[in-house]
């Protein structure tokens, strides 16, 4: 294997060729590795975790107590907690935790934060101090309107804090975790317990609204005037139709209008029958009269299964029969004018007349009970359109009822809301267990600085450091185009090599103690 094909053998001939410039960088970094970790401003991270254990909702239930043991709670969804984290990084609760810092003076911007400030944009350099000092002087004496002064120094604490405040949701919880880089471990400290502090009241003050004595006082006098008026309506309702359940007295109608179809049903059956009965019994009667031969009818009455016959007409008709069989055995005897032919035909007669007679008096009779079915019926139907007339009444009442019914309910609710938040309202001085969310870690002043860290910077220094300087010797060995070794001269010129003279000059020792800083510079230079 050639020396051009020997990768190895060529990257260490080329470090070794180049081993001061790599000894040089190296040491650079290597310096400046171990001075960063003492120049750079420490600082310090300050932490904390807010739990958010449920979401409240608001009671409407007016059978239960005013207690704080009757709130209903929902486990947040991951929206809630987008939106309590969004509450915690809010730049005006922010601004109002440093404002309040600031009045008890413990807290004073950091010294950096001057030279963020050069760098704001060019408007915030040149345009504020140009409307300060000549547009609003020139205003002022035109004697037009100015712009209000503002407070630069709290927009630039504000802005700060918001660069350093870190306000997450960890993953899969209902945790959220609360991170401020500051400079003072002590000023960053007092900041989160102060936010941490002000988020939860103002949640508070979110749930729970103060209610005033005097606008409860109006409200319950509002609804006792309204409540009065509505259940005066629903008894004068109740009182113009006479009803007490409106209801009950439906189900009781529609029970009793049941019963009397089935009754009028059996009627109109009745009457259908007796009517075609009626109407055979005068064709049958009109016949008999007419002509001389039996009635085709004996007056039997079914109900019920049971038969039931006419005891009077079944006589007569067995009477005229027997008769009118002798009449006709006698008839073979005696002719037929004389004297005892004639007597039994005038006993036939007058059998027959009678017995017509009271064919017709039955014919009126059923007649007479035709009238009283018919009546019946007309009783029944119009018993029917009384009922369907009283339901339809209590229905449009009933309707009105639950219109009514419903306001009061709602009036209740109302009443009730207002109710139970005079009663938080006057409950939460004495206990502010109402919130729903709690301080699980509270911030505590961090002993070890979060920035710089020696420990990671020196090693990613010195690594960085190594492999710059290696790939700065291949840089400088991309662009020297002078021959190294032989194998160059003939694989560029295409000349053979005859011969090769090696450097017998031998590097000189390190004439210097070990240890001392005069070696080094010796091992440096060399």
């Amino acid at each position: 294997m050639n020396p051009q094909e020997n990768y190895l053998h060529e990257f260490f001939r080329i470090l070794f060729a180049n081993r001061q410039l790599v000894k040089r960088v190296f040491l650079l970094f290597a310096v400046i590795a171990l001075l960063l970790p003492l120049l750079l401003k420490q600082s310090f991270d300050i932490t904390a975790q807010v739990i958010v254990q449920s979401k409240k909702l608001s009671q409407s239930d007016t059978a239960t107590l005013l207690a704080q043991d009757t709130d209903k709670f929902v486990q947040p969804s991951l929206s809630d907690m987008e939106t309590e984290s969004n509450i915690l990084r809010s730049p005006t609760l922010i601004r109002q935790t440093i404002s309040q810092l600031r009045e008890r003076g413990e807290y004073t911007p950091p010294k950096g934060l001057l030279s963020r400030w050069v760098m704001r944009p060019l408007r915030e350099q040149v345009l504020t101090p140009l409307r300060e000092h000549l547009v609003n002087p020139a205003r002022q004496a035109l004697g037009m309107e100015v712009d209000p002064p503002r407070d630069n120094t709290l927009d630039m604490l504000v802005e700060n804090a918001l660069h350093n405040l870190k306000v997450e949701t960890l993953p899969g919880s209902n945790v959220i975790s609360i991170t401020y880089r500051f400079a003072d471990p002590t000023q960053g400290t007092l900041f989160v317990a102060q936010l941490l502090d002000n988020y939860l009241q103002n949640r508070q003050d979110l749930q729970s609204n103060d209610l005033p004595q005097t606008f409860y006082e109006q409200k319950k006098s509002q609804y006792r005037a309204r409540l009065d008026g509505l259940e005066g309506n629903r008894l004068g309702l109740l009182e113009g139709i006479g009803a007490s359940d409106p209801k009950e007295e439906i189900t009781f109608r529609l029970n009793a209008i049941n019963v009397e179809e089935q009754a009028l049903n059996q009627a109109r059956d009745r009457l259908l029958q007796g009517q075609q009965w009626l109407d055979y019994l005068k064709a049958s009667l009109a016949a008999a009269s007419s002509r001389d031969f039996t009635f085709p009818y004996t007056f039997t009455t079914t109900v019920d299964n049971l038969t039931y016959q006419d005891r009077e007409i079944g006589q007569m008709v067995e009477q005229l029969t027997t008769l009118v069989a002798r009449y006709n055995s006698d008839l073979a005897i005696f002719q037929p004018g004389s004297e005892p032919m004639l007597l039994i035909r005038e006993q036939i007669s007058r059998a027959r007349q009678q017995f017509l007679k009271v064919v017709n008096n039955r014919i009126q009779e059923r007649s007479s009970d035709l009238d009283i079915v018919r009546s019946v019926v007309a009783q029944k139907t119009q018993r029917i359109a009384d009922f369907k007339a009283r339901i339809h009444q209590l229905q449009e009442t009933l309707s009105k009822l639950r219109q009514m019914d419903t306001e009061i309910d709602a009036l209740h609710a109302a009443f009730f809301t207002y109710t139970q938040r005079y009663e938080e309202s006057t409950q939460r001085p004495q206990d502010n267990g109402l919130s729903n969310a709690r301080v699980l870690s509270p911030p505590y002043e961090p002993t070890e600085a979060a920035f710089p860290k020696p420990m990671l910077i020196i090693p990613f220094g010195l690594l960085t450091g190594l492999l710059l300087a290696i790939t700065l010797v291949y840089l400088r060995e991309f662009f020297d185009h002078r021959f190294k070794h032989p194998a160059q001269i003939t694989r560029q010129l295409d000349l053979p090599v005859l011969l090769v003279i090696n450097d017998q000059q031998h590097e000189q020792p390190n004439p210097h103690p070990n240890w001392s800083m005069p070696r080094l510079m010796h091992w440096v230079r060399n």
